[in-house]
């Protein structure tokens, strides 16, 4: 079987309109395509950018081979030009994005390619691709951890992932988010998230007893292990069993550190009770790890009704983000370059008006409040515009041009950073840890207000004054 090359992970029609662009001229036609998304997973009030790391490594890598080559020739309506173009195929433009861990909002580039048209169109699917799920499955799993209150949140979604990749790089957003590790051993291998686990039922059905089972494995891991307390009776057996083996074999070595984990039942009950237990043998310090199909409104209760938790275990609703299973980026044509150089707005326009893009080559600015340090609101700027924060500034909502608020004593920062220039890539990406503490930090400039799952308040995100004219001037040429 042909291994899998991640240039033809590829819609069509990126084949069919780019050989287009080789017959007709446009293929040196210097493009800039926007990736943004209008609506935030959930309804929630923000989104956390991941997977830039996946699309530096795919631009770095993108060629086609002789496979592939001899491929579209078989569909007979690609020009041999074109094919021969595609032998020496490499990107040589220019890319723009958000570091991962970023918090984002609906309507702003999270990543702008600029580059001739060929090279833009044939990117577009697996950039859309790596953002749209890593981006997705790292907000998800913000929202947990938030729920979770300081309690320690572990993603355990690998079996009930969308495929292998689904598992990989799902794991790797999750920690992203907030999670502080997984079970999924190869995204560590990859990517150095935490992998750790405990055991399945099966371990203790393996076994004559589960007292046996216990005392086996706190034997052969005495380092921090975790009893699985629920294959028979959690409170009859498994709880009793786990504290025997507890005080048999850990307590004696000096060993201080050992949980419980809980899978089934009425985990606020059963928690409550394994608390007291536990407390009442002398091992306050024994911690309670819960799983079994839960997501940030079922721990959200679990923290309401004083359960007695210290670590949950996240799975399915995590990995595939269950209640709001996609997340929308999408990727927009907003200027061309013609061949003096003069970058061209360009707009897609539409009678769903939320469908309507916003034009050209910008940046986005964002305002920090110098006394509070909580992020103020967004702005997206024409390419050339420059921010002076020594100064007051008066945004405005581009909806409501008559809701202004002027902002002083603030820093603006630029959010999309240089990634790739000529083809070459120009960042370095941080470590895994670095974009976790990063997105640690972004989500704590939010006001709380921005945080909240229901009706949340409205991140500001607005058109400086140039970039609206543009916009207006451009509707009204379409006759909007």
């Amino acid at each position: 079987m042909k291994t899998k090359n991640l240039a033809m992970l590829c819609d069509f029609y990126e084949m069919t309109m780019s050989n287009g662009y080789l017959k007709n001229g446009f293929y040196k036609k210097k493009v800039y395509f926007d990736v943004f998304f209008r609506k935030v997973p959930d309804n929630g009030g923000f989104a956390i950018a991941a997977g830039l790391e996946q699309v530096i490594d795919y631009i770095n890598n993108i060629h086609f081979d002789d496979d592939d080559i001899e491929y579209l020739k078989s569909k007979k309506i690609f020009d041999e030009q074109f094919l021969h173009y595609l032998r020496s195929f490499k990107f040589s433009g220019d890319i723009y994005a958000v570091p991962e861990g970023t918090v984002i909002f609906p309507n702003e580039p999270i990543l702008t390619v600029c580059a001739p048209a060929i090279e833009a169109q044939l990117i577009e699917t697996y950039v859309l691709l790596a953002l749209n799920h890593q981006t997705l499955i790292a907000t998800k799993a913000n929202r947990i951890v938030r729920a979770a209150q300081g309690r320690t949140v572990l993603e355990f979604g690998s079996r009930r992932a969308h495929g292998a990749s689904g598992a990989i790089e799902g794991a790797r957003a999750a920690y992203i988010g907030g999670c502080k590790g997984t079970a999924c051993t190869i995204t560590d291998e990859l990517y150095g998230v935490p992998a750790d686990g405990t055991m399945a039922h099966s371990w203790v059905q393996m076994f004559d007893s589960e007292y046996d089972a216990f005392k086996t494995y706190c034997e052969l891991y005495p380092d921090n292990p975790t009893l699985l307390v629920d294959t028979y009776n959690t409170l009859k057996s498994g709880i009793p069993n786990a504290i025997k083996v507890f005080k048999e074999v850990l307590v004696p070595m000096g060993k201080t550190e050992f949980s419980i984990r809980l899978d089934s039942g009425d985990i606020s009950y059963l928690s409550k009770k394994a608390r007291k237990m536990l407390d009442e043998a002398g091992l306050k310090n024994c911690k309670i790890t819960v799983s079994n199909s839960l997501d940030e409104y079922l721990i959200r209760d679990l923290m309401m009704q004083g359960a007695q938790i210290d670590t949950f275990g996240v799975g399915e609703r995590l990995i595939t983000s269950a209640s709001s299973p996609v997340f929308g980026g999408v990727y927009k044509l907003v200027a061309v370059e013609s061949e003096d150089g003069e970058i061209v707005p360009k707009i897609k326009v539409s009678e769903n008006t939320t469908k309507i893009t916003n034009p050209h080559f910008k940046k986005v600015y964002r305002y920090y409040d110098n006394e509070s340090g909580k992020a103020i609101a967004d702005e997206l700027c024409v390419y050339d515009e420059v921010v002076n924060d020594s100064l007051p500034r008066t945004i405005f909502d581009p909806n409501a041009t008559w809701k202004t608020k002027t902002i002083t004593d603030y820093t603006a920062k630029e959010l999309l950073v240089p990634i790739f220039k000529n083809g070459k890539c120009v960042y370095n990406s941080p470590s895994i840890s670095e974009i976790a503490d990063y997105c640690r930090k972004q989500t704590d400039s939010l006001w709380d207000e921005v945080k909240r799952f229901e009706n949340p308040h409205s991140y500001y995100v607005d058109l400086s004054k140039k970039l609206y004219e543009i916009k207006g001037m451009l509707l009204n040429i379409c006759g909007m």
